[in-house]
């Protein structure tokens, strides 16, 4: 039987590893996911602004450390049969809080270029899918013509010195 058990070793060593991988997975990537259908849900409601980095920082700033404690739960339930609070509670969830805005980042910058490519596939038939759409694409006219109207401003100016070209003659 020893003999059995060294020998099947690697395998039941990567079955435990993949299951506990899949928990880990199902546990963060499960309420990840309904948060950040949440967060689009307030981005079509209008109750925060497109393109807003504080507005998505303040709902990860919730949302991704309570999704942590969760998954910090669900797994040590799943790994050792009971479900346990990390040792430094607060401390843990402070650190998941640092870690939000990276994450909120991370979030926000993949939304921004999936969702909009999403939402004008829908625009057609679904009129809360045209209406996003459409004011992405007003959102993205209007960094467009800021960002050249930046460009002749600074095409006025010579060498970076700020003084307009206009009055240097």
């Amino acid at each position: 039987m020893r003999r059995l058990f060294l020998l099947t070793l690697p395998g039941l060593a990567v079955g435990f590893i993949a299951g506990v991988a899949l928990v880990a997975a199902l546990s963060l990537g499960v309420p990840l996911a309904l948060l950040g259908g949440g967060y689009t849900m307030m981005l079509i409601n209008k109750k925060v602004r497109l393109g807003g980095f504080a507005p998505a920082a303040l709902y990860w700033l919730i949302g991704f450390p309570l999704a942590r404690l969760l998954h910090e739960l669900l797994t040590t339930w799943y790994v050792g049969g009971t479900p346990t609070l990390p040792p430094d509670t607060l401390g843990f969830l402070a650190f998941q809080g640092i870690i939000s805005a990276g994450f909120a980042i991370g979030f926000l910058w993949l939304h921004e270029r999936v969702a909009p490519r999403w939402w004008g596939r829908l625009a057609e038939r679904d009129e809360a899918a045209r209406d996003i759409y459409l004011r992405y694409a007003a959102h993205a006219t209007a960094i467009f013509e800021a960002k050249e109207r930046r460009k002749a401003v600074a095409k006025r100016y010579r060498g970076g010195s700020g003084r307009k070209a206009s009055s240097a003659r």
